[in-house]
C-alpha cells in the first residue's frame, strides 16, 4: 500500500530536538517508552507547564492507570473507545508518540485492524483556512496517494485520523454553532470539517486521536471524548533508560546521570524528553571539551576527573547554567556548520540574537509558541538566519507535489523561548537602559533603569500572575544576572561591577515577598529563583530545624514556612504521607504547607486544632491536580462552615479523593447536606467516608445514605458509627432488612441479640434517632441494662418509649434505667418492664406504699385483703425477673389455699431471689402448706426465713413441711410454726429435721403449740444431737411443767449447745424451777445472752435469785426479762 510505504519513509527517522538540521536517527533505535496515564482531568490547567512538570514529577505512579500507546483504542469495560484526547506539556513527546504509533502500523507491527491512518498536524492545517474543501479533498491534499479512495462506503474501512497539536490550531472550532455536515464530499470550511469529524457526523465509525497541550484541551467538549490520557513524559526509570541509550560508554553514562540526579531542578525537568536531549548535549560537550583539553595539555592525572570534580564552576547545576551552555554550544555548532569556524570562543551575532529575542519575548507575552514568516519579519529576522540558528528555532515545512503547504516556526521547547526572552530583556537593558516591559509610548527618556529595577519589576509581575506564566522567565532572568553566568555570555552581555550588590538587593527583595500572602505555588517558584541566585540561606535554616527536630516549638516566619514547603517538595524522599503533628498543630502550618499536602498521597491532619481556615486551603488543594487520595481530619472542630468550605473542593471534578475521615468534627445536619450535595456533583471517586461522632440532625443520615442508591456513586464505606455500633447496624439490617439509623421504631422482640453493648453503642450515638425501642424477651441481663442506661444518658433526647419485658435486669438493672427518668434531658415517657398483670400489681403497690416494687427488696402487704385478682397480679409480678424481692410479708391477707397455690407456683418459676416469706395469719391449712412444700423442695429455692404462724396447720402439714426441708435443708435459718396444732408426730418430724447434720436452722419459734411431755423429749433430744446451729428458741405460750422445763435447762449446761436467746414467756414456770435455771446460767458452758421469762409465776424470791445470778462473773447473760405478777418491771 502506497500510504503505508510513504508514512514509513516519513516517520522512520527522528530529528531529535531540531528538524531537518539535526542529526537524523532511526526512531526505533532512540525511542524510549513514555509514561502515559488514563483518566486525565478534562478541565483546563492554565498553570505554567514547567510548574505542571514539577507537580507531575512528584506524583505517585501507583495511584495511576498506565496506558500503552499502542492500545489507546482498546475497548473499555463499559464502552468502545472511538475518540481519544491525549494531553501533555510542550516537548513531552506527544508528536514522537504519534510518530511511533504510525511507524509501528506502517511497518506492520501494531494495530493492523486499521485500514488507513491519516496524521493531520494542526500546525499545517492552519494554512488551509482560506478556502472551502471537502474532507476527501483535505485527505487527498495531504496524502495524494489516496486519490480516488471512497471512504464513504459504510464499514468497509477502519480509519484513524490523528489530529496532532490542537494547541497550535488558530481556528475557533465552534462545536456549538457550526452547521452539521455528514457528506465527506461536501465542501466546507476547515473549522466545520473538523468539528463534524470529531463529533462523529462525518465518518461516524472513524477513530479520532487528538493531541494537545493541557491549556487547549477545553476546546473539545467532553461529550465528544471517550477517553482522556496524559503523557507524563519520562518517569525516573525511563530517564535513565534515555541516557543509557544516548551514551553507550558506561562511564560517561554514570557521570552524566549522577550529575543530573544530584541537581533536583535538572532531574525534574528531565521528565521532558527535549530537556533530556538538551542536558545530554551540554554535558557530553563539556566532558569532551575537558577530555580534549586534558589530552592536549598532557594532564593525564586530571583526565579521569568527573563532572563533579573538575572545574565544578563550569558544570551546570541550575536551569540558567544549562540553557546558557546549550546556547553557546548550538551557536558554536552552527558557526562550524555554516561558517567553518572552529574557535573555542563564541562569536556572537548580537543583532540576530536581539531579533530572535524580540520574537521570543513578544510571542511569550501573547502566549504563542507557533509563528510564521510575518512574525519573524516583524522582528527583523532573516528567514535564512532562522535556519542557521536551528538549535534554537525550528523551521518545519512540508513540500508536496505541486502544493506547498507553507512554513511555520517555533522554538524547540517553550522553556527555550523563555530563556531567549530573558536574555533579550538583559540585552535590551544593556543597550537602552530601559526595561523591556516599558512600552515605547510611555518611555521616560530621563529615567534610566538599573538591573535591580528590572529584576524587581519582573518579580512583581510574576507574582501577579494567577497561572505563573512568567515563573520560568523570571528564573532565567535572575540566573542571567549572576556574574558567573554572564561570563559565559562574554561579548554578548556587559560584565557589571555592581553585580554582587544587585544580587544582594534582589535576594533581600525576594525574601521580603514571602511576608505577603502568596500562594504556595508562587512561594515555591521564588525558592527556585533563589536557587538560580545561589542563595540557600533560608533552606539551610529549615534543614537545621528539621535535623534538630525543633519545629513544633520554633516560631517560623512566613519566609521560613515557605522554605519548609520548598525543602519538603524538593526532598529526595517521596512524600507518600504527610502528618501535620510532626510540624505544628495549627491552621497556619497547614496553610503554609498546603503545597506539600497537594503532593502527598495521604494527609494525616487529625487532632490538630484545625478550623474552617484550614478547610478553605484544603478545598483549593482538592480542586487542583493533586496526588491526594486520603484525608484524615478526625477530631478537629471544623463545624458546618468548615465542612461547607471543604465541599467546594470535593464537588470539583478534579477532586479524586478516595478516603475522607471527619469523625468528631462537630458537624451537624447542614454539614451533612453539604457533603451529600458535593458527592452528588462528583460521585465517582470517594469510596470511604467516616462521620462517626457527629450529629446529623433529623435528615443528615438519610441525605448521605441515599447516595448509595446512585449508580454513579462509588462510595463503599459510609461510616457513621464506631465498630460495635456499626456491627449492631449490620445485625439489624441482616434481620430486618433496614438501616437502623433511618428508623424511628425498632422492634427486636424475641429475635435475640448477639450483644446489647453493640446496640447500646448505636443508641448513644447522635446518628440514632429512635423514638420507640422494643426489646422484650431478648435475654438481656444486668450488663445489658447498664449499657442501655449509659447509652441513653449520652443521647437522651429522642427515645420516648422503651420496652424491656421478659428480660433479666439483675440486681441493679431496673434502677439504672428508672434513674434516667430523673434526667431533665430524658424524654422517656413509657418505660415498660412488666406484662399487663404484673404492671397492675406494680401500680397497686405504688398506690398502697408509695414505692416502686421493682426497686424494693421487701414488700409488706399485711392486713390488706387481696382477693383472687390481686393475688394473681402479685404472682405475675413475683414471676417477672425484674422483680428482685427478698422479703414478702403477707400476714393477715386472707390468703386461701387456692391463692397459696398461685403464689407458690409463681415463686417456683422465679425462686432464686426470695429469702423470706411470711404467710402468718392466713388459713392456708395443710393443703396450702403442701403447695408451699413444692417450692421449698426446689434446689433453686434459697429460702432462709419461713413464717407460718397461725395457718391452721396440723401434724399432716408439718410432716410435709419437714420432709421438704430435709430434702433442701441447707438454706433455712428461721422457722416459725407457732399457733399451729402440730401434735406428737409433728414434733417428732421437727426433731428429726433438727437432728439432720445439714440443717442450719438458727431460729425456731413454736409458740402456743400445746407442747406436751413427750414433745419436749423430742425437742431436747434433737437439740442434743445437733446443738451447734440453733441460736434462738421461742417456746412462749406453752405450759412447761417442772420436768419439761428442766430438760431445757440441762441443755444450757452443754458446751456444744450455742443457744444465745431463749424465750419462755407465759410458760407457767414457778419459783421452784428457778434453782435449776440459775444453776445452768452459772455454768461456764452456757452461751445464753438473752432470756425472756415474763408472764411466769416466779415470785419475788425467784426473781431475786435470777437477778443475783447476773452478778456472777461466769454468767454470760446480757438481757433478762422478768415482768411477773409480783415484779412489774425487773429488766436488767
Amino acid at each position: 500500500m502506497h500510504l503505508k510505504s510513504n508514512l514509513k519513509k516519513k516517520y522512520q527517522r527522528v530529528f531529535e530536538g531540531i528538524a531537518k538540521q539535526g542529526d537524523a536517527t532511526l526512531l526505533n533505535n532512540i525511542y524510549t517508552d513514555l509514561y502515559i496515564t488514563q483518566g486525565g482531568s478534562e478541565q483546563v490547567n492554565t498553570e505554567h507547564e514547567v510548574r505542571q512538570i514539577e507537580v507531575t514529577s512528584r506524583r505517585h505512579e501507583s495511584q495511576e492507570i498506565q496506558v500503552e500507546c499502542t492500545h489507546l483504542f482498546k475497548p473499555g469495560k463499559d464502552k468502545k473507545i472511538k475518540t481519544v484526547l491525549t494531553k501533555g506539556v510542550a516537548g513531552i513527546g506527544k508528536s514522537v508518540s504519534v510518530q511511533k504509533f504510525v511507524l509501528d502500523w506502517a511497518e506492520g507491527k501494531e494495530n493492523q485492524d486499521i485500514s488507513f491512518i491519516f496524521p493531520l498536524p494542526f500546525r499545517e492545517m492552519n494554512l488551509q483556512d482560506k478556502e472551502k474543501q471537502s474532507l476527501m479533498d483535505l485527505i487527498t491534499q495531504f496524502f495524494p496517494e489516496t486519490k480516488g479512495l471512497n471512504l464513504a462506503k459504510r464499514n468497509m474501512y477502519k480509519v484513524l485520523f490523528i489530529l496532532d497539536g490542537l494547541d497550535e490550531f488558530r481556528l475557533p472550532l465552534n462545536f456549538k454553532d457550526n452547521e452539521t455536515l455528514c457528506d465527506v464530499l461536501s465542501p466546507a470550511s476547515l473549522d466545520v470539517l473538523l468539528t463534524n469529524l470529531i463529533k462523529g457526523n462525518l465518518l461516524p465509525s472513524a477513530l479520532i486521536w487528538i493531541t494537545t497541550r493541557p491549556a487547549a484541551a477545553s476546546k473539545i467538549p467532553p461529550y465528544c471524548i471517550d477517553q482522556v490520557t496524559e503523557i507524563r513524559g519520562f518517569n525516573d526509570t525511563q530517564k535513565e533508560e534515555y541516557f543509557r541509550k544516548r551514551f553507550t560508554d558506561e562511564n560517561q553514562f554514570k557521570e552524566i546521570i549522577d550529575h543530573i540526579i544530584k541537581s533536583k531542578s535538572l532531574f525534574i525537568m528531565c521528565h521532558i524528553p527535549v530537556f533530556c536531549w538538551i542536558s545530554a548535549t551540554v554535558l557530553q560537550n563539556i566532558l569532551e571539551m575537558k577530555t580534549n583539553n586534558n589530552l592536549k595539555n598532557n594532564q593525564s592525572n586530571d583526565a579521569s576527573k568527573t563532572l563533579q570534580e573538575s572545574n565544578t564552576e563550569d558544570t551546570p547545576k541550575t536551569l540558567t547554567q544549562m540553557y546558557t551552555h546549550f546556547l553557546r554550544f548550538q551557536i558554536q555548532q552552527s558557526r562550524r556548520k555554516y561558517d567553518g569556524e572552529y574557535t573555542p570562543d563564541v562569536s556572537w551575532d548580537k543583532d540576530a540574537i536581539l531579533s530572535l529575542g524580540k520574537l521570543a519575548f513578544q510571542q511569550l507575552e501573547r502566549n504563542n509558541v507557533i509563528f510564521y514568516e510575518s512574525d519573524l519579519e516583524a522582528c527583523g529576522i532573516d528567514v535564512y538566519k532562522a535556519s542557521v540558528y536551528s538549535g534554537m528555532c525550528t523551521q518545519i515545512f512540508k513540500e508536496e507535489t505541486g502544493i506547498i503547504l507553507g512554513t511555520m516556526y517555533c522554538f524547540v521547547h517553550l522553556s527555550i523561548q523563555e530563556f531567549i526572552a530573558a536574555l533579550y530583556a538583559h540585552l535590551f537593558l544593556d543597550i537602552h537602559k530601559k526595561s523591556v516591559f516599558v512600552h515605547e509610548s510611555t518611555e521616560q527618556d530621563s529615567k534610566k533603569e538599573t538591573l535591580t529595577d528590572l529584576l524587581k519589576t519582573v518579580v512583581d509581575k510574576a507574582l501577579e500572575s494567577d497561572n505563573g506564566h512568567l515563573d520560568l522567565f523570571l528564573r532565567f532572568l535572575l540566573g542571567l544576572s549572576l556574574q558567573s553566568n554572564r561570563l559565559l555570555l562574554q561579548g554578548l552581555l556587559t560584565q557589571q561591577d555592581e553585580n554582587d550588590q544587585s544580587k544582594k538587593e534582589i535576594v533581600q527583595y525576594i525574601k521580603q515577598k514571602f511576608e505577603a500572602n502568596l500562594s504556595p505555588e508562587r512561594s515555591i517558584n521564588l525558592f527556585y529563583c533563589l536557587n538560580e541566585l545561589n542563595d540557600q540561606t533560608l533552606v539551610k535554616e529549615i534543614q537545621t530545624h528539621l535535623s534538630k527536630g525543633s519545629l513544633s516549638s520554633a516560631e517560623l516566619s512566613p519566609a521560613q514556612w515557605s522554605a519548609m514547603a520548598f525543602v519538603l517538595l524538593t526532598s529526595k524522599e517521596e512524600q507518600e504521607e504527610f502528618e501535620l503533628q510532626k510540624f505544628k498543630k495549627s491552621d497556619e502550618c497547614l496553610i503554609r504547607l498546603s503545597a506539600v499536602i497537594k503532593n502527598s498521597k495521604i494527609a494525616l491532619l487529625n487532632d490538630c486544632d484545625l478550623t474552617d481556615r484550614s478547610c478553605s486551603a484544603l478545598a483549593t488543594v482538592l480542586a487542583s491536580d493533586t496526588s491526594l487520595k486520603e484525608l484524615n481530619m478526625n477530631n478537629n472542630n471544623l463545624q458546618d462552615p468548615g465542612v461547607k468550605l471543604l465541599c467546594t473542593g470535593l464537588e470539583n471534578l478534579k477532586c479524586e479523593l478516595e478516603i475522607l475521615r471527619l469523625s468528631n468534627c462537630s458537624i451537624t445536619e447542614e454539614g451533612y447536606k453539604a457533603l451529600a450535595s458535593a458527592l452528588r456533583s462528583n460521585p465517582s471517586h470517594l469510596i470511604e467516608l467516616d462521620l462517626t461522632g457527629n450529629d446529623p440532625g433529623q435528615s443528615g443520615v438519610k441525605e448521605l445514605s441515599d447516595l448509595l442508591q446512585d449508580p454513579n456513586c462509588q462510595l463503599k464505606k459510609l461510616r457513621f458509627l464506631g465498630t460495635a455500633a456499626d456491627k449492631a447496624c449490620q445485625d439489624v439490617n441482616r434481620v430486618l432488612g433496614e438501616n437502623l439509623l433511618l428508623l424511628r421504631e425498632l422492634n427486636l422482640s424475641e429475635l435475640g441479640l448477639s450483644g446489647l453493648n453493640k446496640l447500646a453503642a448505636v443508641l448513644q450515638d447522635k446518628h440514632c434517632k429512635l423514638n420507640k425501642l422494643i426489646l422484650s424477651d431478648c435475654s438481656i441481663t444486668e450488663e445489658g441494662y447498664k449499657a442501655l442506661a449509659s447509652a441513653l444518658r449520652s443521647n437522651p433526647s429522642h427515645l420516648i418509649e422503651l420496652d424491656l419485658k421478659g428480660n433479666d435486669p439483675g440486681q441493679s438493672g431496673v434502677k439504672q434505667i428508672t434513674d434516667l427518668l430523673q434526667d431533665p434531658n430524658c424524654h422517656l415517657k413509657t418505660l415498660r418492664f412488666l406484662g399487663p398483670a404484673a404492671d397492675e400489681a406494680c401500680q397497686y403497690v405504688i398506690k398502697v406504699q408509695g414505692e416502686n416494687p421493682l426497686l424494693l427488696k421487701e414488700l409488706n402487704l399485711s392486713l390488706h385483703e387481696l382477693g383472687d385478682t390481686r393475688v394473681n397480679q402479685i404472682a405475675a409480678l413475683l414471676q417477672d425477673k425484674h422483680c428482685k424481692l427478698n422479703t414478702l410479708i403477707l400476714c393477715g391477707c386472707c390468703i386461701t389455699e387456692k391463692q397459696c397455690f398461685i403464689l407458690t407456683s409463681t415463686l417456683k418459676s422465679n425462686p432464686s431471689h426470695l429469702r423470706e416469706l411470711d404467710l402468718s395469719g392466713n388459713k392456708i391449712e395443710n393443703k396450702g402448706v403442701k403447695h408451699l412444700c413444692d417450692l421449698l423442695i426446689d434446689f433453686h429455692c434459697k429460702m432462709e426465713r419461713l413464717r407460718l404462724r397461725g395457718c391452721d396447720m396440723t401434724d399432716e402439714g408439718c410432716s410435709a413441711l419437714t420432709s421438704a426441708l430435709k430434702s433442701n435443708p441447707s438454706h433455712l435459718r428461721e422457722l416459725d410454726l407457732s399457733e399451729n396444732k402440730l401434735g406428737d408426730s409433728g414434733f417428732e418430724n421437727i426433731s428429726n429435721l433438727l437432728k439432720n447434720p445439714e440443717c442450719k436452722l438458727e431460729i425456731l419459734a413454736l409458740c402456743k403449740c400445746s407442747i406436751k411431755e413427750k414433745q419436749c423429749v423430742f425437742l431436747t433430744s434433737a437439740l442434743k444431737s445437733n446443738p451447734s446451729h440453733l441460736r434462738e428458741l421461742d417456746l412462749s405460750g406453752n405450759v412447761l411443767k417442772h420436768t419439761r422445763v428442766n430438760k431445757f435447762y440441762d441443755i444450757l449446761k452443754e458446751s456444744r449447745f450455742k443457744l444465745e436467746r431463749l424465750r419462755l414467756r407465759y410458760c407457767a414456770i414457778k419459783a421452784e424451777d428457778c434453782s435449776a435455771l440459775t444453776s445452768a446460767l452459772k455454768s461456764k458452758s452456757s452461751h445464753l445472752r438473752e432470756l425472756a421469762l415474763s408472764g411466769n409465776e416466779l415470785g419475788q424470791l425467784g426473781a431475786t435469785n435470777l437477778c443475783d445470778i447476773l452478778m456472777n462473773p461466769q454468767c454470760k447473760l446480757e438481757k433478762l426479762e422478768l415482768v411477773t405478777l409480783y415484779c412489774t418491771a425487773v429488766t436488767v
